[in-house]
């Protein structure tokens, strides 16, 4: 695949299918999570041998991304546990608000201001949330659960949102080696929580090593690939490919179907994400009654 558009479409298609693979395997998020460090690292670092990476990296580079590793593996286990209390598209919805917390982050961190516009794109997500969160629904089962599923995969995107963030501080060194990295740091951590003894059968393996090698090891490089050579609003439109994917394989695979609500939630982040992002501005009738208030 010359086409880095077309790359970076295939590693947000495939990624989407995460969903899938932690349901198929059997396992629980905390061993799945475990499993898809190690079969990620061997792969990307073995992308990184033929590919002469191994000389290009640097002492707080790779300390900042061992720090990264201890929110990825915090990130992806409540994402995950999220899944089997909500559903895998409602979890991913919720999770792809993470580009707002970044926007938090950074001016409580960093003291980064935000904007009047910026605010009423990021009340507007979290409306989205409640939309897509299923519980406005009629006929959606609203549980103590499926509220504690959405306030994980919330809790995974902040989580996400800081890796982000420590990301940015990294300089002079290649993704592939801060991922690799990062993958080794959480396969390290979770290792002492990883159930050897409660191993999935032969046929779920190739579900956990496809986790690994297919959608961390093959999408990341693809990613890394794709990124130099596109441009932001590229990025950001292919990025909804994801969630895309999600929803339609918890439909077909499992038969979870959004209610009209939800998938109006989940346009108002999508919209919300690129407005934000791109500095649109909000409708007039929105811009006027902030002003009143």
């Amino acid at each position: 695949m010359r086409s880095p558009a077309l790359q970076l479409a295939v590693a947000m298609a495939l990624s989407g299918t995460i969903g899938v693979c932690v349901v198929q395997s059997t396992l629980d998020p905390i061993n799945f999570v475990f499993w898809r460090c190690v079969f990620g690292a061997i792969s990307i670092g073995i992308w990184c041998l033929i590919h002469g990476l191994f000389f290009h990296f640097h002492t707080r580079g790779i300390i900042a991304a061992v720090a990264c590793g201890a929110l990825i593996v915090c990130s992806w286990t409540l994402f995950f546990t999220a899944y089997g209390l909500t559903s895998i598209a409602t979890a991913t919805i919720v999770y792809h608000i993470q580009p707002f917390f970044v926007i938090i982050a950074g001016a409580f961190f960093f003291k980064e201001k935000i904007t009047r516009l910026q605010i009423l794109w990021i009340v507007a997500a979290f409306i989205g949330v409640a939309l897509s969160s299923g519980f406005l629904s009629k006929g959606m089962p609203a549980g103590d659960h499926a509220l504690i599923g959405v306030m994980l995969a919330l809790l995974a995107a902040a989580a996400y949102a800081l890796i982000t963030l420590v990301t940015k501080s990294i300089r002079n060194q290649c993704a592939e080696i801060t991922t690799f990295w990062q993958l080794i740091a959480g396969a390290a951590l979770l290792a002492p929580f990883a159930r050897y003894s409660h191993l999935p059968g032969w046929s779920a393996w190739g579900w956990v090593i496809g986790a690994g090698v297919i959608l961390t090891g093959l999408c990341y490089a693809l990613m890394f690939n794709a990124y130099p050579h596109l441009s932001t609003a590229t990025i950001s439109s292919l990025t909804f490919i994801y969630p895309l994917v999600a929803i339609l394989c918890d439909n077909l695979v499992y038969g979870h179907r959004l209610t009209v609500v939800q998938y109006i939630g989940a346009t108002l982040i999508a919209v919300s994400t690129l407005g934000a992002r791109f500095g649109w501005g909000m409708p007039r009738v929105v811009t006027r009654l902030a002003r009143v208030q």
